[in-house]
């Protein structure tokens, strides 16, 4: 979109919110930028739990009618798309498809080209390239995709962009034509950081100074969400003292609660957790950062708020890690020196494992919003929490973050926590940066390293730095390979064989990181020939064998590795973390894969005791500082890299980052400081009037 073009977006957004004119007068009547929503009602137990929090779709049996059918065959779509059509549209999905053929595209496996085809055959000359339904459709497409991607909006000129590539004739029109049919919204915010415009012009009439503002377009989902999540955080920080008032950990301690969180900081087992531990004391919000070591820190700060009669709670973004921190807050405090170097080996199975964290105060995230386990609620809906840790932070997405914002009850404190390296939220949004770069509330680094050989490569990759690292106990191995071919052989050796014999690390103990699915040495290449040397077997449950390891991933961004353990009419039973798990037939497809091997999104929040990471010289495009980073930072004791990316690899770790992700919530979050910091000067003014 030109640069007229989006002064012409924005000239009309304002005049709209200013009452100059209505909605229906500009552009086809866009939609004005929305103003930010009040805090709504907390749902109560059964409502939160009936929402889903990650649950993913298609939980119960869906009734295709057979009109869906029909239509589907009728526009030469394929019949077996049915029950995705019924689970997006609903039951009226024949009437709404008639109505509007490109509405296909809604479902997300429906490429733009097949609802091109099925819109023509239903349509015939009438479905032309510049139909507004197939542009309004193709807009918030273009914006789903891009949730994907991790944005949760986008700027008008990349949207444009991304129509011209499907032929749309005008797509700056388009752009307008969706945000006039209520199928997208639009923003301005501000790009300055500075005090806020005087109201008074230097004539000193009113008025207002013209600021810089960057204009977006997402989708209200993520506009809510992340406007919601907003509120949520400047309510909780401005619990103790002011969003983003205290200068360091140590000020925002001496305003908290006194003695008892005093002598809790001086017992602390290490500098940082006695750091965190004034921060939250001082703070309602607080950020920390740090490797896997630093997760003792934030089970240091919970014990010592359960010490103070606190009811306190760290929360993780999946079982592995939820059990790791239900250890951590089982075992004697450890020192710096010792502190994340516990050898997990031969500890309690998963199971005993989330009885002991509903007793210390672990649990996941996914768990707590569904009500599943965690604290539970109090008679309002509200967690029943003073203090809430959240472990794996980078893994929040905006939906997620708001719901769980949403749920904390006034006057309770929010650590957020975990490693700034890793892979961001499979979902839209980066809560963790957006909230560290708006500099909105405390922050602790953490200065415990994580230990070993592996831990210090993963630390020098986190700075950009590939460095060899003594490994006397082959805790650390490079395996080169020629092609993929070979790389795929090597695995198998070193998963069936090598770190068995070695290392004492059984198989199933031992993890397989790759890049991508697909490829000569992807997930399902891989995952075909580590079945075929350790589980062999017809696949006689829909591909699956008993004994067969799995990814579950029953929503996205989220996953557990698991074994089948049977199969019958209800569907595939599955043992995944200690638990037994159910996935019906109509669902197996689309949430189970064979789970040897997996992505590094797919094992962000879980670690084996030995990784094996391939990087195949077919996949070097997909390598960034933090894939490799999150992939590596997987293994606990043993790390064995299949290298043929040849020189890509120390490329990708010193310079290929992650791709920015366009978000609002950074923005927000400054105004609310700013809205926040006017507020106290007219308060001080108005007690400093005499007249007042």
């Amino acid at each position: 979109m030109s640069n007229d073009k989006a002064a012409e977006l924005l000239a009309a957004v304002r005049a709209v919110e200013s009452g100059e004119r209505s909605a229906a007068s500009f552009f086809n009547e866009p939609a004005p930028a929305p103003s930010r929503p009040a805090r709504p009602a907390r749902p109560g137990r059964n409502a939160r739990a009936a929402a889903g929090a990650g649950q993913g779709r298609g939980a119960g049996p869906v009734t295709v009618p057979d009109e869906v059918r029909a239509l589907l065959v009728e526009g030469r779509a394929p019949e077996a798309l049915a029950r995705r059509v019924v689970e997006t549209l609903g039951e009226g999905a024949a009437e709404v498809l008639r109505a509007d053929p490109w509405q296909l595209l809604a479902v997300p496996e429906v490429r733009a080209e097949q609802a091109d085809g099925f819109a023509r055959t239903l349509l015939g000359d009438d479905a032309g390239p510049g139909d507004p339904r197939r542009t309004v459709a193709l807009v918030v497409r273009l914006l789903e995709r891009a949730a994907l991607r991790g944005d949760t909006a986008l700027a008008p000129e990349a949207l444009a962009k991304g129509l011209a590539q499907h032929a749309v004739p005008d797509p700056d029109e388009a752009v307008r034509e969706a945000v006039d049919a209520g199928a997208v919204l639009v923003f301005e915010d501000a790009l300055d950081a500075g005090p806020a415009p005087s109201p008074m012009t230097e004539s000193g009439s009113e008025g207002e100074e013209e600021r810089p503002v960057n204009v977006l377009v997402g989708l209200d989902r993520y506009a809510l969400a992340e406007e919601s999540l907003a509120d949520g955080l400047a309510r909780i920080a401005s619990t103790f003292g002011s969003a983003g008032s205290a200068s360091s950990a140590g000020e925002g301690a001496e305003a908290g609660e006194g003695e008892g969180w005093a002598a809790a900081a001086e017992g602390a087992p290490s500098p940082s957790a006695r750091e965190l531990i004034r921060a939250a004391a001082g703070s309602g919000l607080v950020t920390h950062t740090g490797g896997e070591a630093s997760r003792a820190e934030v089970a240091a700060l919970v014990a010592a708020a359960r010490g103070l009669g606190l009811r306190a709670w760290a929360v993780t973004h999946t079982d592995d890690s939820r059990d790791r921190m239900a250890r951590l807050l089982t075992e004697p405090p450890h020192s710096a020196d010792t502190a994340g170097s516990v050898d997990t080996a031969g500890s309690a199975d998963s199971a005993t494992e989330q009885a002991v964290g509903a007793e210390t105060g672990s649990a996941t995230v996914a768990g707590v919003l569904a009500d599943t386990e965690g604290p539970g609620r109090d008679a309002e809906g509200a967690l029943a929490v003073d203090l809430l840790a959240v472990c794996d932070a980078p893994q929040l997405d905006a939906e997620t973050a708001a719901a769980l914002l949403e749920s904390l009850p006034d006057g309770a404190r929010l650590v957020l926590s975990g490693d700034p390296g890793v892979l961001g939220a499979a979902g839209p949004g980066q809560v963790l940066r957006d909230l560290m770069a708006a500099k909105f509330c405390p922050h602790v680094a953490s200065r415990t390293p994580d230990p070993g050989p592996v831990g210090e490569l993963v630390s020098g990759i986190g700075i950009g730095e590939l460095n060899q690292v003594a490994a006397p106990g082959k805790e650390v191995v490079i395996v080169p390979v020629a092609d993929p071919g070979e790389a795929v052989h090597r695995t198998v050796q070193l998963v069936a064989d090598s770190v068995p014999r070695a290392l004492s690390i059984p198989s199933a103990e031992t993890q397989v990181i790759t890049p991508g699915h697909g490829g000569a040495a992807g997930t399902r290449a891989l995952n075909a020939a580590l079945k075929e040397r350790l589980n062999p077997g017809p696949g006689r449950f829909g591909g699956f064998d008993a004994g067969d390891r799995v990814a579950y991933s029953p929503a996205p961004g989220r996953t557990s590795v698991g074994t089948v353990a049977d199969a019958d009419d209800r569907g595939l039973h599955l043992a995944c973390a200690g638990r037994s798990v159910t996935v019906p037939p109509e669902r197996v497809q689309e949430t189970v894969r064979h789970g040897w091997a997996v992505t590094a999104h797919q094992a962000a929040g879980i670690r084996w005791p030995a990784a094996v990471v391939v990087l195949p010289g077919d996949a070097t495009g997909a390598l960034t500082r933090e894939w490799v980073y999150t992939a590596f930072s997987r293994a606990e004791r043993h790390l064995s890299v299949v290298h043929g990316a040849g020189d890509a690899l120390p490329r990708a770790v010193a310079s290929a980052v992650g791709q920015e992700r366009t978000t609002r919530l950074r923005t927000l979050l400054t105004e609310a400081a700013r809205a926040a910091e006017a507020a106290r000067a007219a308060e001080t003014a108005g007690t400093e009037d005499p007249d007042a």
